[in-house]
């Protein structure tokens, strides 16, 4: 039973994760467009409201799956998966936010928009290492 919640865990957290990024980068890109158009503490704000996102949450998703009866490796798995989910969501609004870029600067949309493979590889890292952090912040918590 602990995998049918590991798995509601992941979708849910990981959903809400995702629709929250992609809020955050459409509020972003809005005010990217404006006439004043982006401040250095807006960006600061974002970054850290971002990083808030990408801890809060697969920590949330972690100690959800140890209060379940999950074991320390099945949380940090659900929090790696959470986090997979929302860079994904990024990696997917990447050329969203170059041309929505490109039209505010004047600038021409770069040719290579997708990500390459060490890319790729590199922001797998990225999950797994969010996902410990998140499964070791429920452990110390729960």
């Amino acid at each position: 039973m602990t995998s049918v919640n590991s798995l509601v865990n992941i979708a849910v957290f990981g959903i809400v994760g995702a629709i929250m990024m992609a809020a955050l980068i459409g509020l972003l890109l809005v005010l990217s467009g404006s006439a004043r158009g982006v401040t250095p503490p807006v960006r600061v704000a974002f970054g850290v409201a971002s990083v808030v996102l990408l801890v809060a949450l697969p920590s949330l998703a972690a100690a959800n799956t140890l209060a379940g009866g999950g074991s320390f490796w099945t949380a940090f798995a659900v929090a790696s998966c959470v986090v997979a989910v929302v860079y994904a969501v990024n990696v997917v609004l990447l050329p969203v936010i170059a041309r929505r870029q490109a039209a505010a600067t004047g600038g021409d949309v770069p040719a290579g928009l997708s990500p390459s493979l060490p890319v790729l590889a590199l922001g797998l890292v990225f999950c797994v290492v969010l996902g410990l952090v998140g499964a070791g912040v429920a452990a110390l918590v729960a």
